[in-house]
C-alpha cells in the first residue's frame, strides 16, 4: 500500500505541466485522483490515462477555479466521484511579464482571479468535503513571491498574497487538523515555458545561471516534495513556504 492509500486529491490545473506530475506522483503513492482543468479536456483525459495505465485511480472533472459556481460544481462532483476530499493542491495559475507601463485593470484582473481569488475558492470548497480528521492543502506559488524580477510585478504579487494566504489558513485551518503549506518552485520547464518561448531562450539560460544546483527543473522536482508534504510524515509541519528551485532564490 502507499503512503496515501485511502486519500482522495484534487490538483487544480492538472492537464499538464507541474500539475499533471503532481496528479501522476499522487497517484503513483495510493491516492485517488481528481484531475482539473479549466480548458483542456484533452489533457486531463491524456493525465487520467496515464495514471490508470500505471494502476492508479482517477478521473478528469473541467472547471475554471477563477469562476465560483464551477469551483463549486468541481468539489461537488469530486464529492460524488469519491464521497470526501483529503488533498487540495491549489496548482492552477495564470501569468504574462510585462513591464509597468503595459500594465492594464484586465491582466491584473486575469491573474489575480485565477491566482489568488481561485485559490480561495477552491480552498473554501474543499474544506467542506475534508473530513473530520482533517487533511492537507499545498498551494504552489512561486519564488518569484521573493526573487521578484523585473516585469513581473503582477504575478509575482499574486505569488505573495498565496505565500501570505497560506500562513493565514495555516492558522485558521489549525482547528479542523488542516495543514496548508506552500512549495514555491523556481524555474521549471513546462508546456508553458515552451509556449512562451522562454525554453531554450538567453532568459532561460539567465535562470539556470542563477541556480546554485546549475539546471532547469522538471515538473517531477515539485511533484515529490508535494507528495511528501501532504502525507503522514510531514504530520507537524503547516505554514510553512518552501523553496524548491535547486538553491534560485535563497
Amino acid at each position: 500500500m502507499g503512503k496515501l492509500s485511502n486519500k482522495v486529491a484534487v490538483v487544480t490545473g492538472a492537464s499538464k505541466g507541474i500539475g499533471a506530475a503532481i496528479a501522476k506522483q499522487l497517484a503513483k503513492d495510493g491516492a485517488s485522483v481528481v484531475v482539473n482543468y479549466a480548458s483542456s479536456k484533452e489533457g486531463a483525459d491524456k493525465v487520467v490515462a496515464e495514471i490508470k495505465a500505471a494502476g492508479g485511480n482517477a478521473v478528469a472533472i473541467g472547471g475554471s477555479v477563477a469562476d465560483n459556481n464551477q469551483t463549486v460544481t468541481l468539489f461537488e462532483e469530486a464529492k460524488k466521484a469519491y464521497g470526501k476530499v483529503d488533498i487540495l493542491i491549489n496548482n492552477a495559475g495564470v501569468y504574462s511579464f510585462v513591464p509597468l507601463e503595459d500594465i492594464t485593470a484586465e491582466e491584473y484582473a486575469r491573474q489575480y482571479n485565477t491566482n489568488v481569488l481561485g485559490l480561495l475558492q477552491a480552498t473554501r470548497e474543499a474544506v467542506k468535503h475534508f473530513p473530520a480528521e482533517g487533511g492537507s492543502v499545498v498551494n504552489i506559488s512561486s519564488i518569484a513571491s521573493t526573487f521578484a524580477p523585473p516585469t513581473t510585478s503582477i504575478y509575482s504579487g499574486t505569488k505573495g498574497a498565496v505565500d501570505t494566504i497560506t500562513k493565514v489558513l495555516a492558522k485558521e485551518l489549525a482547528p479542523k487538523k488542516i495543514r496548508v503549506n506552500a512549495i514555491n518552485p523556481g524555474y521549471v520547464v513546462t508546456e508553458g515555458t515552451e509556449k512562451v518561448g522562454v525554453t531554450g531562450s538567453p532568459q532561460e539560460e539567465f535562470f539556470i545561471s542563477i541556480t546554485p544546483l546549475g539546471r532547469a527543473g522538471q515538473p517531477e522536482d515539485i511533484a515529490l516534495p508535494t507528495a511528501f508534504l501532504v502525507s503522514e510524515d510531514a504530520r507537524w509541519i503547516t505554514g510553512e513556504i518552501i523553496k524548491v528551485g535547486g538553491g534560485a532564490g535563497i
